[in-house]
């Protein structure tokens, strides 16, 4: 029997700017559409090296950071006996910290809470240095990578050109000649590089502080924005060792196009599609798909005394806290239920997935969850803000805004939340399509018509060997 497909949650995690599986999606767009750029207006040679390059960096732009940060979770913390599922952002509130560990029945959970509280500055550092080694080893392969791919790609033109050259000597000592040169060549590019690569060789030191991790917090626990360190990296490798003229104008191009639609364009597109929205049909579609698409939605709107009692008896206006301390105490309330559906609350049913059940099978440790509903203390949550909707408090804001807006339509509940469902899908499905668009289609256009025009048509890498060839023959 095929398991249904849950369509909430395709939605909820296309249109998550937090996710990187809406990353992901734009950049295979992008590759595809630049390799198949490459082929068309260069050679077979010039396909195969694109290819590598832009799926292979790919690999390890969105796999590098949580391979190697699970890696360090393996050795370096294990090695020292602290649990890495511990968010050190919980120091940033001293309150909430007491209260979780008040609250916490789980001894295993509370040990870990209690390590936290006790060696804040430890643990600070600690994280610090598990971002600064995850970041710097994705760095480094990336680096391997570019390096890896010039030989390769060197190496095939090589083979190429001798081929065709082959071709044109009629004589053997013209072609042995030839051939000295253009060994003689290879090797002096070599040792070029070398030294370039070795001038370059810097070591990246990591040094853990309060401050630092006060500052980086954002980038450090954030996937997406961990992962515009990385891909800042990557650009500036890309700009800084771009072999001619023709790949530093190429790479101008597409890194341009992929920080302004990778990262920047859809949270304003997303928002200008929320508001127009609001302004043409009076529908709030700010929410989760997963909130939108639920029957828990439907169900509570229907329910005047639920959805308004829940609204009612949520503290918006305590401290943060009063709201902690109720998102524990009042699991039924559907501000809280929405907010863990959301992932603005995790769970501890989020840790019953493949790994434990592997790990019970083979009779390994793992933690017993007797409750899969309750709040995970170890987790930071975001309590937010009503101004900007952020937060738990933002969902408290949004589902607010939307019952209301249903009440002052008079229409009919069923007819209410489809329009709403639909307005969402589309929202996410135009922000990713025109993002997709962008990248897939109208960067490499872009890309070609500039070769074409500049009369730079030809792969120049491989140019640049044949003219040294000449000059050494």
């Amino acid at each position: 029997m095929i398991p249904a497909i849950d369509v909430s949650k395709i939605y909820s995690t296309l249109g998550n700017n937090s996710s990187l599986v809406p990353l992901a999606v734009k950049d295979v767009a992008n590759s595809l559409g630049l390799t198949t750029g490459s082929y068309i207006v260069g050679d077979k040679l010039e396909g195969k090296d694109r290819f590598l390059d832009e799926f292979g960096t790919q690999a390890i732009w969105l796999f590098g950071l949580p391979v190697f940060k699970k890696i360090t979770d393996l050795t370096l913390y294990k090695a020292l006996k602290i649990d890495p599922k511990v968010d050190v952002r919980l120091l940033d509130n001293p309150e909430i910290l007491d209260k979780a560990i008040e609250l916490e029945k789980n001894d295993k959970i509370k040990k870990g809470l209690l390590n936290l509280k006790n060696n804040p500055k430890f643990s600070r550092s600690l994280a610090l240095s598990k971002f600064g080694i995850a970041t710097a080893l994705t760095i480094a392969s990336y680096t391997a990578l570019t390096k890896y791919r010039h030989k390769k790609t060197k190496e095939a033109a090589k083979k190429e050109i001798m081929a065709e050259h082959a071709k044109l000597l009629t004589a053997k000592n013209k072609f042995n000649n030839t051939r000295t040169s253009f060994g003689d060549f290879i090797k002096n590019s070599e040792n070029m590089t070398n030294n370039k690569n070795n001038n370059k060789n810097k070591t990246t030191t990591f040094t853990g502080a309060a401050g630092l991790v006060s500052k980086l917090k954002d980038f450090m626990f954030d996937p997406v924005k961990n992962l515009m360190i990385v891909d800042g990296s990557i650009t500036t490798e890309r700009l800084s060792e771009s072999r001619n003229k023709q790949e530093f104008i190429g790479y101008s191009i597409k890194e341009g196009a992929t920080w302004a639609f990778m990262y920047f364009a859809s949270k304003p597109i997303q928002k200008f599609l929320e508001k127009k929205a609001v302004l043409n049909h009076n529908k709030s579609i700010d929410l989760d798909a997963r909130v939108i698409e639920s029957e828990d939605l439907k169900n509570t709107f229907g329910n005047k005394n639920i959805i308004e009692q829940s609204l009612k008896e949520f503290p918006i206006k305590g401290s943060d806290v009063e709201i902690y301390e109720f998102l524990h105490k009042n699991p039924d309330n559907f501000v809280v239920q929405m907010a863990k559906k959301s992932d603005e609350i995790s769970t501890l049913g989020k840790l019953d997935n493949w790994v434990n059940k592997l790990k019970k099978k083979l009779n390994m440790s793992y933690m017993e969850v007797t409750d899969k509903n309750a709040i995970d203390t170890r987790k930071f949550i975001d309590i937010g803000n009503l101004e900007n909707k952020s937060g738990v408090k933002g969902i408290y804001a949004k589902i607010d805004t939307l019952y209301k807006q249903y009440q002052a339509s008079g229409e009919n509940l069923d007819d209410f939340l489809k329009k709403v469902k639909t307005l969402k899908r589309h929202s996410v499905l135009k922000n990713l399509g025109i993002c997709i668009a962008a990248l897939g289609v109208a960067v490499p256009a872009v890309m070609i018509a500039v070769r074409y025009l500049s009369g730079d048509k030809e792969f120049q890498v491989k140019e640049d060997l044949e003219k040294e060839i000449s000059l050494d023959a």
